[in-house]
């Protein structure tokens, strides 16, 4: 038998990466003990090993993007939903460390059109950077720009390092003390939506604080 050494990698990482994601939530069920040393321990394993199966995910996306194979499955949702379940995830992950906050602007249509789950992909990226640097609270949020439906993830950290901001603006990850890969695959995830010629774009900002936001055609 012949094997596909491309599919083999691919298919050991999205077992590698089922097993990690069972892995978080045995992880997730350590109950705390208000010892700092011990809960620190613990929340540290916790997202780091969340960080481990994005990566994981994003390479299976890597293999798909040099294949050919990303083709958003765009259907109807309802961006309200959305930014509340991913409180709720930030919730989860936060552990009563920081505020969650969630904001619906009354333009945001009921109903919006997009991959879901690319989207939540690059939503949870950028939730796992604003729990690893906020200070004291993070927001979630939707909204409409320039007509276009909008996410954004903002904190109240020192903001985007230099480093990463230039890397993103040449479109080149940063080999400074962030990569900044997560940033890029978001991205190519935004500029996957395309509507009458019109692609999506990502936006980073600091505005009292690390502001990313996803631009939706």
């Amino acid at each position: 038998m012949k094997f596909d050494s491309n599919d083999l990698h691919a298919s050991l990482m999205h077992e590698l990466k089922n097993h990690l994601g069972l892995l978080a939530i045995t992880i997730d069920g350590i109950p705390l003990q208000n010892d700092a040393a011990h809960d620190g321990v613990v929340d540290d394993a916790r997202l780091l090993c969340q960080r481990v199966v994005e990566r994981l995910q994003q390479a299976l996306l890597i293999y798909k993007a040099a294949n050919g194979q990303i083709n958003p499955a765009i259907d109807a949702y309802s961006p309200e939903d959305l930014v509340r379940e991913m409180r709720d995830t930030a919730v989860a992950l936060a552990r009563g460390r920081l505020e969650v906050h969630c904001g619906i602007a009354p333009e945001t249509p009921a109903i919006g059109f997009f991959d879901r789950t690319l989207i939540e992909m690059a939503l949870i990226n950028a939730l796992h950077n604003a729990l690893a640097y906020a200070r004291t609270a993070i927001w979630i949020e939707a909204g409409v720009e320039a007509g276009r439906l909008t996410f954004t993830v903002r904190d109240d950290s020192d903001g985007f390092p230099e480093h990463i901001l230039s890397g993103f603006a040449s479109g080149t990850p940063s080999r400074g003390g962030g990569t900044g890969l997560g940033l890029q695959f978001a991205r190519m995830i935004a500029e996957t939506h395309v509507n009458l010629g019109r692609g999506g774009e990502l936006q980073l900002v600091n505005q009292n604080g690390a502001v990313f936001r996803l631009l939706l055609p």
